[in-house]
């Protein structure tokens, strides 16, 4: 198991340093590293990840201040050289707070930590259920089955729709079903696959899954009635 990290710290020296002691680790993988917030912003745009060692005070844009424009924060481990910061930082809900010069043995101690705190967090999601990982826009996402309505195609690639959202991923249906428990999901059209329970009415020629009604192909009628178990 590793965690994708990046490293912002706008002095080239530090983030080497940083660099180094992450690709010397073995839970640990370099996304990249940047010199700017707003480098750093575009990259995780495109990637998924999970730790940031940030630096505090850089120009323009402060590590206080990137943290304020993300949507969804990872984990982060403050790198700054005064001490002074520590008590903002753990406002942000911050994983550690290391100080420059970093010790080897501090450093190693704040990523036991991280994967710690992922681990409990991914150990609890489990709960709820099957899962299995798509790829959409560049990242790979943890979905879990229990959650998806439907699959439709869509050209080239599928429409995977959740309870939350929607998610496009290049795959052939028959590809896409073949990952999917075959209990609880069944192809009721050659462009459609329904999650059986949530399956609220149905008729000779749809499903209806909340407002939305999905067709039927005749032949396929059967399968849903001998899926959902009834006369």
């Amino acid at each position: 198991m590793k965690l994708n990290c990046v490293v912002v710290d706008d002095s080239s020296i530090q983030r080497m340093i940083i660099a180094k002691l992450v690709n010397n680790h073995p839970n640990l993988h370099l996304v990249g590293d940047f010199s700017n917030a707003i480098e750093a912003k575009s990259c995780m745009s495109i990637y998924n990840v999970d730790l940031i060692f940030l630096d505090i005070e850089m120009p323009v844009i402060s590590g206080f201040d990137f943290l304020d424009g993300l949507k969804t924060k990872p984990q982060i481990i403050f790198v700054t050289s005064k001490a002074e910061y520590a008590m903002k930082a753990f406002d942000y809900d911050a994983t550690d707070y290391l100080q420059k010069p970093i010790a080897i043995e501090r450093f190693n101690a704040s990523v036991k930590r991280a994967i710690d705190q992922y681990l409990y967090k991914n150990d609890s999601k489990d709960d709820e259920g099957e899962h299995i990982f798509i790829k959409s826009n560049l990242k790979k996402l943890k979905i879990f089955t229990s959650k998806i309505k439907w699959i439709e195609a869509f050209g080239d690639y599928v429409r995977v729709v959740t309870e939350e959202d929607s998610h496009l991923v290049l795959s052939t249906m028959k590809s896409f079903e073949a990952d999917l428990p075959g209990n609880r999901f069944v192809r009721v059209h050659k462009s459609y696959i329904i999650n059986i329970d949530k399956v609220e009415r149905f008729n000779s020629k749809f499903a209806e899954i909340g407002p939305t009604k999905i067709p039927l192909s005749r032949n396929k009628k059967d399968d849903l009635i001998k899926a959902l178990n009834v006369d």
